[in-house]
């Protein structure tokens, strides 16, 4: 395995469309959604691992998941979980992580991936990334992985690529906003534009260069912090200096401001778990339409209903079509599908009303 591939695992996010499931203080990637019997971020570990040396991945966190993360990742050591002191969006943690990692490793090529992605096919997975680290290596290139819409999806960003390349991995033209239903529709129907899945490859030098050309005050802010990275005196530099970094996404910092962005369409299955709906895609849901997670149901006149309760625990349905249904400790949830995007303003309603312990 070659040591010099790194991954930056991406587990800060609260999982709000996941409620009442995820909470502030336990959120989705640490649940086992799927009830697989591993959770998100140990099914993800466990997926780069194939590629890169446990020792090289990275978990970036939030400070209050840090005991989170040594419960359910036992073989990473306090080296590899780098913690954000505040919430900043992804641009300045992924910098912070890349000078660290190039401080380690000048010849490091790393991956970029969230915790709370689900993809089946591993072996092509393993494939798609070390395609991409072999240009990365050789190459002053912004990479990532998209995804071929299998629908017009306007919960997704999309990649607008140069349908005039034979080669498999693409020039990007263009990353293009969440869009109405028939701009997806015509997305499709052109045919060169994918899923944005938020999935990063490139060396730590070309990632870095890009940060300082696109982003000089936010380069200036971490690079001033070189001398004591991986020393006992970074916590200390990180909790004086981490606030004060631009709220900003990678997407917005540099890929969209970057001539030297490729994608890879991706040929292994993917789903976003970021909704109940997709989670309710992702299962079985059998003769009757109904996706059950732990739960046994007992249906009458019922059907594509998603159902999450803690294990075992029976459920009776009659006469109710497409809603979702979670048992999590204090909370029931009884919610239409259709509105599921609404859950996200709903937790601060529950916790407005009755106390945040809820979200």
């Amino acid at each position: 395995m070659n040591k010099n591939n790194y991954a930056i695992l991406m587990a800060g996010g609260v999982g709000s469309r996941f409620w009442p499931v995820s909470t502030q203080d336990f959120p989705k990637q640490f649940h086992d959604m799927l009830g697989t019997g591993e959770t998100l971020i140990q099914k993800t570990f466990s997926r780069l691992s194939n590629i890169i040396p446990e020792e090289n991945i990275f978990i970036l966190t939030n400070e209050r998941y840090n005991d989170l993360v040594f419960e359910q990742l036992p073989k990473v050591t306090k080296r590899q979980v780098v913690l954000e002191p505040a919430m900043r969006n992804t641009a300045p943690c992924i910098l912070f992580a890349a000078l660290k990692i190039q401080k380690e490793n000048p010849d490091a090529v790393m991956i970029v991936a969230p915790s709370d992605h689900w993809i089946e096919d591993e072996a092509a997975f393993t494939e798609n990334v070390q395609q991409a680290f072999n240009f990365c290596a050789s190459k002053n290139a912004l990479m990532t992985l998209g995804i071929k819409p299998t629908f017009p999806n306007t919960g997704y960003g999309y990649i607008e690529y140069d349908k005039s390349s034979n080669e498999e991995i693409k020039s990007v033209n263009q990353f293009r906003e969440k869009p109405d239903y028939d701009t997806a529709k015509s997305f499709l129907k052109q045919g060169n534009f994918l899923w944005n899945a938020g999935i990063f490859m490139w060396s730590v030098n070309s990632v870095i260069s890009a940060f300082k050309n696109n982003q000089p005050v936010l380069f200036r802010l971490f690079e001033k912090g070189i001398d004591v990275y991986n020393t006992d005196f970074e916590d200390v530099f990180v909790r004086d200096n981490y606030g004060k970094a631009e709220n900003i996404s990678v997407d917005y910092a540099i890929m969209e401001k970057s001539d030297n962005v490729f994608v890879l369409p991706a040929t292994f299955d993917w789903n976003d778990l970021g909704t109940w709906g997709s989670l309710y895609d992702k299962i079985d849901a059998g003769n009757n339409k109904n996706a059950v997670v732990n739960a046994k149901v007992l249906s009458k006149h019922a059907s594509g209903n998603m159902v999450y309760t803690e294990k075992e625990k029976i459920v009776v349905l009659e006469d109710l079509n497409d809603f979702i249904i979670v048992d999590k400790d204090e909370v029931l949830l009884i919610f239409p599908k259709e509105k599921e995007q609404d859950i996200k303003n709903l937790r601060k309603s529950v916790g407005d009303e009755f106390g945040n312990k809820h979200i």
